[in-house]
């Protein structure tokens, strides 16, 4: 007498053995395409049981949408960028066409106000050549700012944490977030100068926004602005 215990009863057909069969057995539903149509599903746009090829349908089109927002995503991202691209070489411009050397910094802060709507923005540099050493730009910056700026291999963003640099805006106590740009020339070790871009909205400058446009902002600004020394 066969005492097995391996009878249906005692093993009986689960969901991810139909599941198995109908991936392992293509061609399923195509000997019995009358079950396609009798399928009936749960619609997520509500209780109503729709047929499979109903469902399918309905996937199809929610994946198309995601598709489309992403693509309309990008497309916004790009013309955002495009946007500041040519923002970024107006700036530069200005700059090219700047004759004598002391008037960089104030070309460059109204610059920065006028072209990236930047409420607030101060520029010191120091180690400059000694016909400068008395203009305003040169003047008022501590060691420890100096160090500060060393330290600053990427641009800070983020909150006003009490910065001294601060203190150079016309306003420093309208700052909720602020923009420390360290000014040095290629990969030196020692910064000769710093911009800071602030603003009253706490999200205008986050430690999550991109800083890509900033480096490049502090590329040029530093080969301008090496005229001074």
């Amino acid at each position: 007498m066969n005492t097995s215990m391996n009878t249906p009863a005692m093993n009986p057909i689960t969901e991810d053995d139909i599941a198995d069969f109908l991936l392992n057995t293509p061609d399923f539903f195509g000997r019995h395409a009358e079950l396609l149509s009798a399928v009936l599903l749960t619609s997520p746009h509500g209780n109503r049981a729709v047929s499979l090829q109903e469902r399918q349908a309905e996937m199809l089109r929610e994946k198309i949408k995601t598709l489309e927002h992403r693509v309309m995503d990008m497309i916004r991202h790009g013309n955002e960028n495009m946007i500041i691209a040519d923002r970024l070489q107006r700036w530069a411009r200005s700059l090219f066409l700047a004759t004598a050397p002391q008037e960089l910094p104030a070309i460059m802060v109204e610059g920065l106000r006028t072209e990236f709507m930047v409420p607030q923005v101060a520029i010191k540099v120091w180690g400059v050549a000694d016909a400068f050493c008395g203009e305003p730009f040169a003047l008022g910056v501590s060691s420890d700012v100096k160090s500060l700026a060393s330290s600053l291999m990427a641009p800070y963003c983020g909150a006003n944490a009490g910065f001294e640099a601060v203190g150079w805006l016309p306003d420093p106590a309208a700052v909720a977030s602020v923009a420390l740009i360290a000014l040095r020339l290629d990969a030196a070790p020692q910064a000769f100068g710093m911009m800071v871009l602030a603003s009253p909205d706490s999200q205008r400058f986050h430690a999550g926004m991109g800083t890509d446009f900033l480096e490049r902002m502090a590329e040029m600004g530093s080969a301008a602005l090496s005229r001074l020394r």
